[in-house]
């Protein structure tokens, strides 16, 4: 059933596309760490290449994602064929972020359309695909997207999202500094 490639195939390209909602798994080195797998909605990823994808990051309540890719690289995509015929695609691959006022911000961030709350761009380096039937996954319909985020962010306005990134997004849950923790402390 399963199948496994080197790279994201057209017909993978296609499906990826086709979805709403992706997840994304990132674990840190120790053991006794969390695994994180975090949902995304929105048009916040990118295909570039068949092995490079990137995806806008939203300011959120915590940056697991980010800690763990800094510490380790790892990252996990996974999308589930809710509608027609039954998938579930996995793209393993090597992480980095990448930062707002950087060069490599500029080279990329044209790719996407900024969101208010945009506080990252996450990188990967797709080094294995994998498919599986997704038999036992439930259909599922789309109603639209939910604009809370937005509209929070929008809210809060840039100096209060600084602020609450330094104070909930400088930590991962387990204790390692995010990249956008570093930002603080080079500017202690």
């Amino acid at each position: 059933m399963g199948k496994v490639f080197s790279s994201i195939h057209p017909s993978h390209e296609e499906f990826i596309r086709k979805q709403h909602i992706f997840f994304v798994g990132s674990a840190p080195m120790s053991g006794d760490g969390h695994v994180n797998i975090s949902p995304k909605g929105h048009d916040v990823l990118r295909i570039f290449s068949p092995t490079d994808v990137a995806y806008l990051d939203l300011t959120g309540s915590g940056n697991e994602t980010s800690a763990h890719i800094k510490e380790n690289q790892r990252i996990t995509f996974m999308f589930l064929a809710f509608e027609g015929p039954p998938m579930i695609l996995r793209l393993y691959g090597k992480g980095k972020v990448i930062l707002p006022e950087t060069r490599e911000w500029d080279n990329i961030a044209g790719h996407f359309n900024i969101l208010p709350g945009a506080r990252q761009i996450i990188y990967a380096k797709i080094e294995k695909v994998k498919t599986s039937c997704g038999f036992s996954v439930p259909y599922y319909s789309y109603d639209g997207e939910r604009d809370t985020l937005q509209k929070w962010a929008v809210t809060k306005g840039e100096q209060e999202l600084v602020e609450y990134r330094e104070k909930k997004n400088s930590l991962s849950m387990d204790g390692i500094v995010t990249p956008i923790g570093l930002t603080f402390a080079d500017k202690a």
